[in-house]
């Protein structure tokens, strides 16, 4: 598989995962510590399912990230390129440790004697996963981002549109991380796009090829 497709289609796989991931974890998660052990009973089997599929999620997004590195080859900037690499493992590093807190939080909710302990180990957990995930995680999706716009600005291989939205998405997910989940869905949103305009340009790039070489 060519490079540019390698990294639209993991970038795909992430996007999907990763909203999915999110969706089942954060839907319905409430704020009163009181709600927390019915939540995690009741939603046991998303949340379990949520562990599984981030894995896969990370995978997807490095492979997604190193794809998209070697499109630069000898134009890469090794001070961005350094940024752009670091904060992509951070933000895997974060997803990991949220979706971790959050099975724990799931076994741990089996066979309570103690509720009130339980309930002050429950809301540590969830704050942990909270401020993992959206505080860190997130904001490091935002340096991601904004590296990687830079390049694509310093090398002209991407279209000026897509620099100029990845700066402004950017900014929204440093400054309204904490807002509210959904602004978390920005990130998967915006790699989807990406990955569609590289899919778009090799599958044109091989048509070209394909009549010329005919």
């Amino acid at each position: 598989m060519t490079t540019p497709r390698a990294a639209a289609l993991s970038g795909v796989v992430f996007a999907v995962l990763f909203g999915a991931t999110l969706l089942l974890i954060r839907t319905g998660m409430p704020g009163d510590v009181a709600e927390l052990a019915d939540w995690l009973s009741e939603e046991r089997g998303a949340i379990v399912t949520a562990t599984v599929l981030m894995p896969f999620a990370g995978i997807s997004f490095l492979w997604f990230v190193g794809a998209v590195r070697d499109s630069f080859g000898r134009y890469e900037d090794r001070f961005f390129a350094t940024v752009f690499l670091g904060s992509g493992v951070l933000f895997v590093a974060m997803l990991f440790v949220a979706t971790a807190v959050a099975a724990a939080l799931v076994a741990s909710n089996e066979g309570v004697t103690d509720a009130s302990a339980h309930a002050e180990v429950a809301k540590l957990g969830r704050n942990i996963l909270v401020v993992a995930s959206q505080t860190y995680g997130v904001r490091m999706a935002a340096v991601f981002m904004m590296s990687l716009a830079t390049m694509w600005r310093k090398t002209g291989l991407m279209p000026r549109w897509l620099v100029a939205v990845s700066y402004l998405v950017a900014l929204g997910l440093l400054a309204a991380s904490d807002v509210s989940m959904w602004v978390a869905m920005a990130f998967p949103v915006w790699v989807l796009v990406v990955s569609g305009l590289i899919l778009f340009r090799a599958g044109i790039f091989n048509s070209n090829r394909d009549s010329i070489t005919a």
